[in-house]
């Protein structure tokens, strides 16, 4: 199962990654895809792509993004693959980045399918912290 973490910050794809795949442990590909091809605040489809790619094992990717551009950055990914001959299979879910990242990290590591693991992500709006 793999995990792409899409950010306009590198840095922060990174922590989040780093956090989410601790907890997960190596099973889990947890890949970060935060900030532009030449390291500014942004996106880039390429980079998202490469992460993609990384994270896939054949049971799935599960993407999570921060906020705005990231989203629409990722839904135009969905549609490039759509052109390709063996896609990698990819859902996006709409989950708190943090908090959503490592509910899908935790069950993923659990060896649920991608359907759960995007459901666990997007599962997380409602986790409480008080």
């Amino acid at each position: 199962m793999g995990i792409v973490l899409v950010s306009h910050s590198s840095a922060l794809a990174g922590a989040v990654a780093e956090l989410a795949g601790e907890l997960a442990g190596p099973e889990v590909a947890v890949r970060p895809a935060g900030g532009t091809d030449d390291g500014r605040f942004g996106t880039s489809i390429e980079l998202i792509a490469a992460a993609v790619r990384s994270a896939e094992s054949g049971d799935g990717v599960c993407v999570i993004m921060d906020m705005g551009s990231s989203v629409l950055t990722a839904k135009t990914l969905l549609v490039d693959l759509e052109d390709e001959d063996d896609p990698p299979r990819v859902r996006l879910a709409d989950a708190p980045f943090t908090e959503g990242a490592v509910a899908a990290a935790v069950l993923a590591s659990t060896g649920q399918d991608l359907d759960a693991v995007v459901d666990s992500a997007e599962g997380a709006w409602s986790m409480r912290k008080l």
